[in-house]
């Protein structure tokens, strides 16, 4: 329980200083536009039909393994918020940015 309190507040400090922080950091620094476009570009590849192909692959064998007891529940239960995190991150980053900036 000490453990949990201690990284809500933690949570809380690293999230009163992001907040402090953005608002003294210019928004988009020059020769930025590059690194963005290459960042979407990779974003896009990662996240694509191919990755979306395997992650069916991998969610669906995942399962095939524990119904049939070659594979422990928790380790596949991890393969699918796995994948859930990774298709999720932008939403997760989303999130993120509107707590820390106070909205």
């Amino acid at each position: 329980m000490r453990r949990l309190i201690g990284a809500v507040t933690a949570l809380a400090f690293i999230g009163a200083a992001v907040s402090v922080h953005a608002q003294s950091v210019q928004l988009d620094p020059a020769g930025s536009n590059v690194i963005l476009n290459a960042v979407t570009w990779l974003q896009g590849t990662l996240l694509g039909n191919v990755a979306t192909g395997l992650a069916v692959i991998a969610v669906g064998a995942t399962g095939l393994l524990m119904l049939t007891g070659r594979v422990d529940w928790r380790r596949g239960v991890t393969v699918i918020v796995g994948c859930f995190i990774v298709f999720g991150a932008a939403a997760i980053v989303a999130g993120i940015r509107s707590v820390a900036a106070g909205g």
